[in-house]
Order: structure tokens, then sequence, then C-alpha cells
């Protein structure tokens, strides 16, 4: 794998791995929050979210899951919701060089935050 932006980064393989897993999720939580959302356009989001990260350098796989189940508690005259961070689900799978990440965001109700961290 030749990779033109090596020569900025002073770490290991593994290191890079967690710093290009930790911008994906960035994005996908960033660029997505407060997307207008109801039960018809869930998965199509899901998809979308998925996809968009899956084109971005060295990631492996990203699935995105939306928790449904709120946005039926959440439903509004209007009958859409703005999608929020405890809604999300997010697997993501880096590789960098020899070295593999799988990276997550979900929302942790003890911390009542949406945690992004490293899970392997």
């Amino acid at each position: 794998m030749h990779d033109p932006a090596s020569k900025y980064f002073n770490c290991t393989d593994r290191e890079r791995a967690i710093f290009e897993a930790g911008i994906k999720l960035g994005t996908i939580y960033h660029q997505y929050v407060g997307a207008p959302l109801n039960l018809s356009n869930a998965e199509s989001l899901e998809k979308a979210m998925s996809q968009s990260a899956k084109v971005q350098p060295f990631v492996e796989d990203a699935v995105v899951r939306i928790d449904k189940e709120q946005i039926s508690k959440k439903q509004g005259v209007y009958k859409y919701i703005t999608l929020t961070g405890d809604m999300l689900n997010v697997t993501i799978r880096i590789k960098y060089g020899d070295q593999q990440v799988t990276a997550k965001l979900r929302y942790v109700p003890e911390m009542d935050y949406p945690l992004m961290y490293i899970e392997e």
C-alpha cells in the first residue's frame, strides 16, 4: 500500500489506523446528526451513511444501525424527527499497513453519551 500522506504522520501503523477510525466516526456523527428522519427513510439513511464511510481511505467495512424504536417513540405531528447521537450504533473496520482496528460509535446509557471507542 502506498500512502502519499504517510510522511506527515510520526506514528506506528496501529496508531494511524486508530487515527483514521476516529476521523471516520467523527465524520459520520457530525455529518448526519440532525438529518430529517422517520421510519420510511431510516434504512436508506443507514445505507447511505455506511456507503459514504466505505469510500474513505483505509475503510474495510462500515455498518450503521439507527435505533428505529426511538424513531417510533418520537414521531411528531409532522411525522419526522432529526437524527440524534443516541440513535446511532456504528461499527467501522480500518486497515492500515498490517494493522486492523475495529471502532464503535454507540450510545452508552450510564454515561448518557454517544461514545466513540476502539473495540479491537
